[in-house]
Order: C-alpha cells, then sequence, then structure tokens
C-alpha cells in the first residue's frame, strides 16, 4: 500500500510541475500576478509531495519493507541504522529523487526570501527551477521509480513492476542485498547528500540568470542577488570533494585520496567553473566589464554540474563511484542538449545589451589579474574535460576505449595549479585600472624576501624535488601577503580608533567580511597545496610476514604481533595486531583489518593511521593468510593532514564572508571605488 502511496504522490508532483511551469510563464508574459503566485504556491506544492515521497521510501528502507525492489536492492536487516538512513541516496533511483528533493527545497526557499524582491524575474526564475525538478521526476516516474513492486511469477521468477503483471503476486524477499560495502563508511555517507548540495544548488544562480536574460534585466540587480546562491553551492561542492577523498584515502587502501577517477572530475569541473565566475564577477561589479563572460560562466557551471550527473549515472565510464549502465543515458543526453541550447540562443540574443565598450588599462592591475586567472582556471577544466572524455571519444570513433591515466593529469595540472597559488598572492593586493612600480615594490618586497628565506630554509633542509620546491615557496609568498593585509588592516585601526591589536584584528573582519573572509579561504587554498605538494615525499613499503616478524620503513619499525577472525551477522573480520616502533620507542598498537561482507560477498580494506600534523603512517592488511601471514602495505604520507585541515579553514572563511556586513543594509553606488585591496569573493 505504502508503495503505491509513493508512487501516486509522484504522479502528483509531476502533475504540480508542469502546472508551475505553465502559469508561471503565461502569468509572467501576460503580466497577470494572480497567475504567478499560483506557479509559486505550485511549486511549494511539489516540494512537499517530494518530501512525502522521500518519508515514504525512508519509511520503507527502516521497516525493511522488502516488497519494494529499491528497498531490497540498498537495504538489509543486518545494516547499521546510519547506514539504513544513507541507503536512501545508496542506489539510482533513490538517488535521483533525493536529487530532486533537494531541488524544490532550494526553489522553495529562492521563492520565500524574494517574495517581495525581483518579481519580474520570479516567474520565469520558478519556471526554470521547476523544469530541472520536474526532469528528475521524469526519471522517477519512467526510467527509475522508486517505488517498485517485487512479483513472484508462476515459473518461480521474481520480477519487478509497478502494477501486477498477469499471472503474477506480490513477492518480499527474505531480506535485502544491503548496501554496497564500499559505502558503509561514515564520509561516504555524508559526502554524497553534501555533494547533492552543491550540485544541485547551482541550480538556482541558473536559473536567475535565465531570467535575466529572457526579461532583458542585465543590470547589477541579478548579480547581486546570486552572489550568496552562488557562494553556498560552491561551498558544498568543494567540501564534498574532501570528504570522498577522504573516503577514499580511508576505504580503498591504496594510499591515495586523488585519483583522477571520471567521477571525481564530475565534481571538478563545475567546481573550476564556479571559482572563475566568483573571481571575474568582482570585474564586473567594479567596471561593468566581462557581462557576456560572467554570463557564459554561471550557465556553463550548472550545465557541468548535470554533464557531471550524466557521466556519473550513465554507465558510460568504468568507476568504483559510478552506477551501472542503464537507459537513463539518453533521458540526460536529451535534458544537456536543452540546457546547452536554450542558454546558448539566449545569450546571443542578448549580445547587443551584454556587450559594453568598457576596457582594461593595464595589465599590470587588478582586473588583469582576475582575467589571467580566470583564463587558467578555464585551461584547468578543459584539460579536466578532456582527459575525462577522451576514453568515451576514441570508443565511439575507434571501437576501443582509451584510458587516460593520473600521469596525464599531473603533468598538467601541476603547474596550472601552482600558476593559480601566485596569483592567489598577487591578484588581491594589485589595485584597479593600474598599478604603479612604487606601489608594485612597497606591496611586494617583504613577502618576495620572506619566499626566498623560505627556499634557502628548504635547500638547506634537503628539499630537492622541483615542483615541491616550488609549491612551498609559493606557499610562503602569498601566506606572506595574507599576514601582510592582516597586519596593516590591524594597524590602521590601532592608530584611528586606538583599539588593541586583537581587537583591531576582530573589528577588522567584522567590518568587511567579504574581503578578510576571502583572505582566510585563499589561506585554506594554500595550506591545501601544501597537503598536496606532500605527495612529493611519499614512501611506501610491501611485507609479507609471519607472526612475531617486522619490517622497517623510515624511522619506523613495525611488529606483527597476533592475527584473530572476528564476525557479526553483516560481515567477517579479519585482524591484525601490530605494534609500530619510531626510533626504537613504541608509539602506537594498531588493529588494520579486512571485512568480509556476508550479503554482497564483497571484501573491503579498513585502514589504520597513525597520525601528526606533518605526516600518517598509513597500514592497510593487503592478504591474510591460512597459515596465519599477512600481507602489509605501508605507506607514509607527509602533510596529508593538512588537507582535511584546510577544509575547515575554508569553511571559517565561507563562513565570513556570508554573514551580512555590519553596512550591508546601505546600498552602494554601482561602481563605487572600495578599498585598494578589496577581495570581494574568495
Amino acid at each position: 500500500m505504502t508503495i503505491d502511496i509513493g508512487h501516486l504522490v509522484l504522479i502528483l508532483a509531476f502533475a504540480c510541475s508542469a502546472y508551475a511551469i505553465i502559469v508561471s510563464v503565461v502569468g509572467a508574459l501576460r503580466g497577470r500576478e494572480e497567475l504567478q503566485v499560483s506557479g509559486e504556491h505550485a511549486l511549494y506544492m511539489v516540494c512537499f509531495l517530494l518530501t512525502v515521497s522521500v518519508v515514504l521510501l525512508w519509511q520503507q528502507i527502516l521497516a525493511n519493507d522488502f516488497h519494494n525492489e529499491y528497498v531490497a536492492s540498498y537495504s538489509n536487516r543486518a545494516m547499521p541504522n546510519f547506514y539504513l538512513w544513507t541507503s536512501l541516496w545508496g542506489g539510482q533511483k533513490g538517488s535521483l529523487l533525493f536529487w530532486g528533493w533537494l531541488l524544490s527545497i532550494y526553489s522553495a526557499l529562492v521563492v520565500y526570501l524574494n517574495r517581495g524582491r525581483n518579481r519580474e524575474l520570479m516567474p520565469y526564475v520558478v519556471a526554470t527551477l521547476v523544469s530541472g525538478t520536474l526532469f528528475f521526476i521524469l526519471l522517477n516516474l519512467f526510467v527509475s521509480p522508486p517505488f517498485e513492486k517485487l512479483w513472484l511469477m508462476a515459473d518461480g521468477r521474481v520480477i519487478t513492476a509497478l502494477t501486477q503483471p498477469v499471472g503474477g503476486s506480490v513477492f518480499a524477499a527474505a531480506d535485502g542485498r544491503g548496501l554496497n560495502p564500499l559505502l558503509q563508511h561514515p564520509a561516504m555517507a555524508i559526502h554524497p547528500p553534501i555533494l547533492y548540495l552543491g550540485f544541485v544548488g547551482f541550480a538556482v544562480p541558473f536559473a536567475f540568470a535565465i531570467a535575466s536574460l529572457l526579461t532583458g534585466r542585465l543590470d547589477g540587480q541579478w548579480l547581486h542577488t546570486i552572489r550568496r546562491w552562488t557562494l553556498v553551492p560552491w561551498f558544498f561542492l568543494g567540501i564534498g570533494m574532501l570528504l570522498g577523498g577522504k573516503w577514499a584515502y580511508m576505504e580503498l587502501g591504496w594510499g591515495g585520496y586523488w585519483a583522477w577517477d571520471p567521477v571525481e572530475n564530475a565534481s571538478l569541473m563545475p567546481w573550476l567553473a564556479a571559482t572563475a565566475f566568483i573571481h571575474s564577477v568582482m570585474i564586473q561589479e567594479k567596471k561593468n566589464m566581462l557581462r557576456v563572460w560572467n554570463m557564459s560562466l554561471i550557465l556553463l557551471t550548472y550545465i557541468l554540474c548535470i554533464f557531471g550527473t550524466f557521466l556519473t549515472r550513465s554507465g558510460v565510464i568504468s568507476s568504483v563511484h559510478s552506477f551501472a549502465r542503464s537507459d537513463i543515458a539518453g533521458w540526460f543526453v536529451g535534458y544537456l542538449v536543452l540546457l546547452i541550447a536554450v542558454p546558448t540562443a539566449l545569450v546571443v540574443w542578448r549580445l547587443p545589451v551584454l556587450r559594453t565598450k568598457n576596457h582594461f588599462d593595464s595589465v599590470v592591475s587588478r582586473e588583469s589579474s582576475f582575467l589571467i586567472n580566470n583564463l587558467i582556471f578555464l585551461g584547468a577544466l578543459f584539460a579536466v574535460f578532456w582527459g575525462t572524455v577522451f576514453p568515451i571519444v576514441t570508443e565511439a570513433i575507434r571501437g576501443v576505449k582509451v584510458t587516460v591515466a593520473e600521469p596525464f593529469f599531473n603533468k598538467v595540472t601541476i603547474p596550472i595549479g601552482l600558476f593559480l597559488l601566485l596569483l592567489t598572492g598577487v591578484g588581491p593586493l594589485l589595485a584597479w585600472r593600474k598599478t604603479s612600480s612604487r606601489l608594485l615594490k612597497k606591496i611586494f618586497l617583504k613577502p618576495s624576501l620572506f619566499a626566498l628565506l623560505a627556499l634557502v630554509v628548504l635547500l638547506v633542509a634537503g628539499v630537492r624535488h622541483f615542483y615541491a620546491l616550488v609549491s612551498l615557496t609559493l606557499a610562503a609568498f602569498v601566506t606572506a601577503t595574507i599576514a601582510a593585509e592582516f597586519h596593516k588592516g590591524a594597524r590602521a585601526r590601532m592608530r584611528g580608533n586606538g583599539e588593541g591589536y586583537f581587537l583591531a584584528l576582530y573589528r577588522l573582519l567584522q567590518r568587511n567580511k567579504r574581503r578578510y573572509g576571502g583572505y582566510v579561504v585563499h589561506f585554506g587554498m594554500v595550506v591545501m597545496m601544501v597537503g598536496f605538494t606532500g605527495k612529493a615525499f611519499d614512501t611506501e613499503k610491501e611485507g609479507h610476514l609471519q607472526i612475531g616478524e617486522s619490517m622497517q620503513i623510515r624511522s619506523y619499525r613495525l611488529e606483527y604481533v597476533d592475527f584473530k577472525t572476528l564476525e557479526d551477522e553483516n560481515k567477517v573480520v579479519w585482524q591484525a595486531e601490530m605494534n609500530v616502533y619510531k626510533n626504537g620507542d613504541l608509539v602506537k598498537t594498531m588493529y588494520p583489518n579486512k571485512h568480509f561482507y556476508k550479503v554482497q560477498e564483497q571484501p573491503t580494506t579498513e585502514v589504520v593511521l597513525r597520525s601528526t600534523l606533518l605526516e600518517d603512517l598509513y597500514v592497510v592488511l593487503a592478504q591474510p593468510n591460512e597459515d596465519r601471514s599477512v600481507v602489509f602495505k605501508v605507506y607514509i604520507n607527509p602533510l596529508v593532514n593538512l588537507v582535511w585541515l584546510s577544509g575547515l579553514i575554508i569553511t571559517l572563511g565561507t563562513f565570513i564572508i556570508l554573514l551580512p556586513d555590519a553596512t550591508s543594509g546601505q546600498r552602494k553606488t554601482p561602481g563605487a571605488t572600495r578599498t585598494k585591496s578589496s577581495v570581494e569573493y574568495a
């Protein structure tokens, strides 16, 4: 009965979505405010109905209702309750429902928060957002239904169908297959919803961009409206990628956290496009330039979100993250064609209005540095895009899939990343229009000397890896520029207001959150780059040990002490015990283990760590043997914890940016000059 209700609720959501689109567009074209309001109410109803459908599916999962094919496929009685909740997005059907639900929530929030403003744009915003929701509802109704019953046929076959087939009777599996064991990890449980909050959230600025193109309202108002609506999904997408990296680091047992997997790249591409937009939009705010560029960037960002979803769910690529091949590919291709064709036509239509006659005054200026920054980001985006789709292209043309491996991506993106790191320190400190040579010397002399000193220290310490030297030296330079900006601002407040140093820093942050919050985000990126640089110093070793034997790696000696086999109703655990000595002193006892999940008949590796801020000792039980000997893989990963720490710093900086400024209620004059070293975003 619950299954039938769930499917009926989706049908009602489909009807309300279609109604919301029609009456919103008609209301806008005819100037009928009551139709526009009716469309917004229909959007609220779509959100309510999708919430009901999600609650119904969750209820079936938690109740172990194995009449439902989805529940039987992604849940079982032995799974911990925490992972029962995450089963909602553990499979194709549930995750599509989850996506549509999140989009409906975003849409409802947008309508509510804009109920007294942007009235000319809102009908088209509603129509665009609900069109996206409608697409995912269609997938749930016709391609990947989450409310589908199991039926037992007369010949003993078990099939799935929405309605009773001839000769079939309702069937309930004795137990389900359960969630993929690789997904039964805390980081992976929260990684998908956070990533979805990023992917889905970019629908909002996309909708406002479409509405602005349709209405011709291409002044700064739409940019002002989407400022936070862009930064929030950018943040979620970035943190989602970090959580995915943490999951890969802890669960896949290969010693790394980013392998340039196609699904990883699918998340990175829209993030790169959004980051370029977040920086270049400042030029439009200040100089009324790059209007076509910025419009194209924000449209491209959401298109890449849908393209990444297509890659993940169509089965056209092979990945540990992706779903199996399905009939969904054609639907996504059609939706992508629509998403590309309509915005392109609108931009071409509005080109005479979008173009401006303003131009750059000097190459040595902040606007020029941001434009170069944009070009570098798009260069990275193209490299990642081409490396990701190249196997698909070669298979379509030659019938042979040629895989693009990690070395290609590293060769292309490492130099790009280093140049972006340099621009992180240089760009925000340059003046608008033109920076004089005297100002350049004043701004960059001390940071350059600090970076040179850091380089000398690194060389004395024995660092000879070229990219590592460049990366760490640039990190020192950027850190010095950021610290100098905070110090300069605090000193100015101390002189002007008689405040103590730390109070001045606090007030500085409080008075211009976008600028100094942006600096905090930039510092987080610097810390992340230092963490990435640690890969240059990784060490790994493999050892086949009997109980009582040990292996040496750098200053660590690992002694294999004991082996146990444990079991619960969900899995079998093979567990080794190891004593870890550093420089002869016992520092930790570790228990690396391997799990074998009974229902799925699938093993997983459970990594154990000895972590410090400077390095991880990473131990993997690679192969247990019948004679109780074990093959261990051991890695020393320097600086890797700075990657995770950077996520906390970026979170802090983004939170600061999103807080309203004390003067936010005062309307600023367009084009007014602000502080010379202002950083408006991240």
